[in-house]
């Protein structure tokens, strides 16, 4: 006999069905829930404006009622809702709606009323531009043929402005030519295409020249060196096609360039273009026959990403010489970098010279990174943290919760909207003063805001509060996974803390998930192996679970590189079946398989992550880096190759 629901059973139902809400949450919270609901899809009459009147978050419903009002809306509404929501993000995102729907009604005396300068994004840029036309027309030329230079498709926002622009002559033959030799050089046919037919018979040779380059890039030293009316074409066309030239035959290109070069009339600019290509590529690549022209190229070049390439060459070869060489030869900035001095000890030292190889670790010691710590290690001292006192004065710490942004942020937490919360918080963050930001970072820290703890210390630069720069977040799911797993917990707690930042619903990209960045194949793979369900790509998101499953992971790892971390660090951020196939050829050094690993990404990810791991590690020890040791015996003394791995 079925038997009617009783009172508490309804009442106990009803009590689930509003745990979602926070105790403290007042009425007027839930009535803001509902209107910001109804005000994204412009149901205004299921809006409760007497509940809401009064709320902190009252002009989050005046943001949508005076979005949908655009264009008919008058700037000097616009205006005035911007001024009223100055220290909220509000303000900005109204300015770009406004902008966006000016441009498109045409409206553009309306659309410089509001803008502030040249906005963000290339949309509302070509709207700008256009409105300027008349006004300031030359201002609207540079910024649309900035606009132009491009070697892909743009909005069809800017057809207004280009196409004025054309008729104006402001962009002509020559800018077509150029942007079609940069649609060529991105693969963009179509859009190379499309260029071409607005050219006229005058480039009839031009066309010639890249049809024949296309089908064989070796003909670029029979082509014409003069391209175009007045040769004004031929940079672009020879800069583009050594671009295709060099990518695909290296040692070839350069052959062809030190034939045609000494007789092509083309601009500084297009000519660095080519050698940098050049120089890249052969270096990348290890092209040796190369190297004589390179080193010579080089210095005339003075590229810092090219030098450090070169060093890095130099190190593969064990050329202590050339290092050195190389080292000085940077600008003083990147050369001071204590990377730079490191190497610049280590090249020292292993030619002899150990006074100024401790000279050079003494000055790379000074910084808070892997190479300093490094460099610590060779000269048996402490590393240098450089920590900076966290506190905040207690006046300030009382008044920051009253805060109109602080305010907010609290408020739509309470109505479940993280996402505004953060971007309240980070805009906050981001035109405070350093008191202001310190005031804004305690003030997450007390609350547990990890991520927007991070954030804050990143927005406004503060670089040596290591307390908030790195919580402890998560600290005893680290442990005990740590200790379930026999993994170094402060190793995940840097790996979580590099991936995500302490976002415990990160995504990449290529789509990890969570604290630790688990692919959703790696999340199904370790749970099977551990006896639980796929998660999928949801469940991936629970901080425990996410912590559990990347703990596993990453000891699966440890196993497969004899627990070597370096070896480890690298296989979780770039696939081990990579890792292997850089043993096979790295060299043997710790310090040079690092800098030997080809993906920047990577590098800096293993660099990174111990760095990291060495500073929670002295964080849970009062700032004391006594004991705490970058590396263990086995990773700094032992040899990188193929005997690092596993055999199973």
């Amino acid at each position: 006999m079925l038997r009617s629901p009783s009172f508490a059973y309804w009442k106990a139902l009803l009590t689930a069905a509003l745990l979602w809400w926070p105790m403290a949450a007042p009425a007027d919270d839930r009535a803001m829930h509902d209107a910001l609901q109804a005000a994204r899809s412009q149901q205004w009459h299921a809006i409760d404006q007497a509940a809401i009147e009064n709320h902190v978050l009252a002009g989050y419903i005046d943001y949508h009622r005076l979005k949908a009002r655009l264009p008919a809306a008058s700037p000097d509404r616009v205006l005035h809702f911007i001024e009223t929501h100055s220290d909220s993000p509000l303000a900005g995102w109204m300015r770009g709606q406004a902008i966006s729907a000016y441009g498109e009604a045409g409206r553009y005396g309306d659309l410089l009323a509001v803008a502030d300068g040249v906005p963000d994004g290339t949309e509302r840029q070509c709207h700008y531009y256009a409105a300027l036309l008349d006004t300031a027309p030359a201002t609207a030329a540079q910024g649309g043929r900035e606009l132009w230079h491009e070697g892909h498709s743009q909005p069809e926002a800017c057809n207004p402005l280009f196409n004025t622009l054309r008729a104006r002559g402001e962009i002509g033959p020559l800018e077509i030519w150029e942007r079609m030799m940069l649609a060529w050089r991105n693969g963009e046919t179509g859009l190379a295409k499309y260029l071409g037919r607005m050219l006229g018979p005058d480039w009839g040779d031009g066309k010639a020249a890249m049809a024949r380059l296309q089908a064989d890039y070796a003909a670029i030293t029979t082509i014409p060196t003069c391209i175009g009316p007045g040769c004004q074409g031929s940079g672009a066309l020879f800069s583009a096609g050594m671009h295709g030239f060099t990518r695909a035959d290296t040692e070839a290109a350069l052959e062809a360039w030190r034939r045609i070069s000494p007789h092509l009339s083309i601009d500084e600019a297009h000519r660095r273009s080519i050698e940098h290509d050049l120089v890249f590529y052969s270096l990348v690549r290890d092209i040796r026959q190369n190297r004589a022209w390179v080193d010579e190229a080089l210095p005339r070049l003075a590229d810092a990403e090219l030098l450090e390439l070169r060093t890095r060459v130099a190190l593969a070869d064990r050329d202590w010489r050339g290092v050195i060489g190389w080292i000085d030869s940077m600008a003083a900035e990147q050369r001071h970098k204590a990377r730079w001095q490191y190497w610049l000890g280590r090249a020292h030292a292993q030619l002899g010279d150990d006074t100024t190889a401790r000279a050079a670790y003494a000055r790379a010691a000074t910084e808070r990174d892997f190479y300093g710590f490094a460099a610590a290690d060779r000269l048996g001292q402490p590393y240098a943290l450089n920590m900076a006192p966290t506190q905040v004065d207690p006046g300030l710490r009382q008044r920051v919760a009253n805060w109109p942004a602080v305010r907010r942020t609290e408020a739509l937490l309470r109505i479940d909207e993280p996402g505004l919360a953060s971007s309240e918080w980070y805009a906050a963050a981001a035109r405070a003063s350093t008191e202001e930001a310190r005031a804004l970072a305690d003030y997450a820290h007390q609350r547990g805001w990890h991520a927007r703890l991070v954030q804050t210390t990143i927005a406004a630069q503060l670089w040596d509060a290591l307390p908030w720069r790195f919580p402890e977040a998560y600290r005893d799911q680290f442990m005990h996974w740590g200790e379930r797993t026999g993994v170094d917990p402060y190793l995940l707690m840097g790996i979580a803390r590099r991936e995500s930042a302490y976002n415990p619903n990160a995504l990449s990209p290529a789509g990890a998930r969570g604290l630790m960045q688990l692919m959703p194949g790696t999340a199904a793979n370790v749970s099977r192996k551990l006896g639980l369900s796929d998660p999928g790509p949801y469940g991936v998101l629970d901080p425990a679970l996410n912590i559990r499953l990347g703990s596993t992971y990453i000891d699966e790892m440890l196993d497969r590189y004899h627990g070597n971390r370096l070896a480890a660090t690298a296989a979780y951020n770039a696939g081990p079946h990579r890792v292997d196939r850089w043993l096979r050829d790295a060299p043997q050094a710790f310090d040079l398989f690092v800098e030997s690993i080809p993906f920047r990404e990577t590098r800096h990810y293993v660099q990174a992550v111990m760095t990291y791991r060495v500073i929670f590690e002295s964080l849970a020890k009062g700032g004391d880096t006594r004991g705490v040791a970058l590396l263990t015996p086995a990773e700094r003394q032992g040899r990188y190759d193929g005997s690092l791995q596993a055999r199973n």
